[in-house]
């Protein structure tokens, strides 16, 4: 005899309403910012250049890199990277003195309007997040980083697909996405990776 297994059929069934469910995608916005003006010099107090690296930051891989949102304390930091590109992945403007930062060291801004969510099982912004991956994985666009608030959940996702495409095993991008998300760890961010996965290989 035959017994169906109700937490299966739910899950199948959540599967069949997210794909069904309009994608979060909003338009893209690529803002090319470059100066080729001389970059400043790190910030020295007394006989010592203070260096702060943003929240949550970590090098992904030759030229990728991966933070939380980097603020004025950060900026010389991020200019020992010679960065190249930011890869933002939030709705909200960058600020004006983020602005500045990227004008005056020459590095181009790509954001991709994806929506933080607390809830789980929310739809992940595919084509959105395919679109990011593509420009990623330009070597043009390197040294790169990559954020969003705090450097977990969107960010988490983005690297976790790019992993897919270096043939990384679905457990050890879970373990990195949680070694970043903490206690934090989101559902949905993992699901979009195993979601994603297939169209990836």
């Amino acid at each position: 005899m035959k017994v169906d297994n109700p937490s299966k059929h739910k899950i199948q069934q959540q599967e069949e309403e997210e794909e069904e469910a309009e994608q979060m995608c909003r338009t893209i916005e690529v803002a090319s910012v470059v100066d080729l003006s001389p970059q400043p010099a790190p910030v020295v107090t007394g006989d010592e250049v203070t260096l702060i690296p943003p929240l949550n930051f970590s090098m992904v891989d030759n030229g990728i890199f991966r933070s939380g949102f980097p603020d004025s304390a950060n900026f010389s930091f991020l200019q020992t990277l010679r960065l190249r590109s930011i890869i933002y992945l939030c709705p909200e403007p960058y600020p004006e003195a983020n602005t500045e930062f990227l004008k005056s060291n020459g590095i181009k801004l790509f954001q991709f309007a994806i929506e933080g969510h607390k809830e789980p099982f929310v739809n992940i912004p595919e084509d959105m997040i395919r679109e990011a991956l593509k420009v990623l994985l330009d070597v043009r666009n390197h040294p790169v980083l990559i954020h969003c608030k705090r450097g977990k959940h969107r960010t988490g996702c983005l690297v976790g697909c790019l992993r897919k495409l270096q043939k990384w095993c679905l457990s050890s991008v879970f373990d990195e996405y949680q070694r970043f998300a903490a206690a934090k760890a989101r559902v949905s961010d993992q699901r979009g990776t195993r979601i994603l996965s297939p169209a990836l290989e």
